[in-house]
């Protein structure tokens, strides 16, 4: 059986559909034997990757961002709710591609495509917030937001229309009050982040949990306010490097299971 390539050519502004002559020729390169499929629209790599599956595909490889990953490994945990999931291969041709900088693995196409002919894989944990798993990481709060800021631009590229993003989202004074409950402990009040991470990095820059570990068995969990934009402007540049969980404001906690978090 061949191994099916789920490729979203709207990755990256489109630039990942340029990709495709370089990806089918590392591919070659290795002698993988493999289809593409390109996507229509959202949630089609998630039907794809869960027919293949359902069909007995053993390994498939995604080829675009995080979001396409996400779509994918949802498809497989749909068809594999229990036990192992099919093998998957990512070709990086999204704008940060955080999952493959988090796992360590190969940055280029050609590098990606070796790693997938010599088999070398990595057992992760998966995070679910109702019926969606993620890999990375789940947030409600201030990283949505800054989300939502960074789809709607398309001047800036790469990783510094997450920072640009991230600066508007601060001016516009973000806060929700929330219920928090974990394992151990609950929070009633002002908020202006949850984060709950698999992985330590998001956004392509920002170490939003610092301590996450995605073959640990735990997730990471993140909460804070910052009553004011200079706060916040403050906490900034140390999410970067991740220190900004030292501050006072800011709580790293671990658990092993999913809690509810109630808005």
């Amino acid at each position: 059986m061949s191994d099916l390539v789920i490729l979203n050519p709207y990755s990256n502004r489109w630039k990942a559909q340029a990709q495709r002559p370089a990806l089918e020729a590392a591919l070659k390169a290795f002698e993988v034997d493999y289809e593409i499929v390109e996507t229509s629209g959202p949630g089609h790599a998630t039907q794809l990757a869960e027919t293949a599956a359902r069909n007995g595909a053993r390994r498939l490889i995604a080829a675009g961002g995080d979001g396409t990953i996400g779509e994918i490994v949802n498809g497989l945990y749909r068809a594999v709710p229990t036990g192992e999931l099919p093998v998957l291969g990512i070709m990086p041709l999204g704008t940060a591609n955080d999952l493959v900088v988090n796992l360590g693995l190969p940055r280029t196409i050609m590098g990606a495509a070796e790693a997938f002919k010599r088999g070398i894989t990595k057992r992760i944990d998966l995070g679910r917030v109702n019926d969606w798993v993620y890999a990375n990481n789940s947030a409600v709060g201030l990283e949505p937001v800054v989300t939502l800021y960074n789809i709607r631009m398309t001047r800036l590229r790469g990783v510094v229309r997450y920072l640009v993003a991230a600066l508007r989202a601060i001016a516009s004074s973000p806060r929700w009050d929330m219920q928090l409950a974990w394992d151990e402990g609950e929070y009633s009040g002002p908020v202006s982040l949850v984060s709950v991470g698999n992985c330590p990095l998001t956004g392509g820059l920002f170490r939003m949990a610092p301590a996450a570990d995605p073959a640990d068995g735990l997730l990471t969990f993140v909460y804070g306010y910052a009553p004011t934009k200079l706060k916040m402007l403050s906490l900034l540049p140390r999410a970067i490097n991740g220190s900004y969980v030292d501050d006072p404001a800011i709580h790293q906690l671990y658990f092993a299971h999913e809690r509810s978090a109630h808005r």
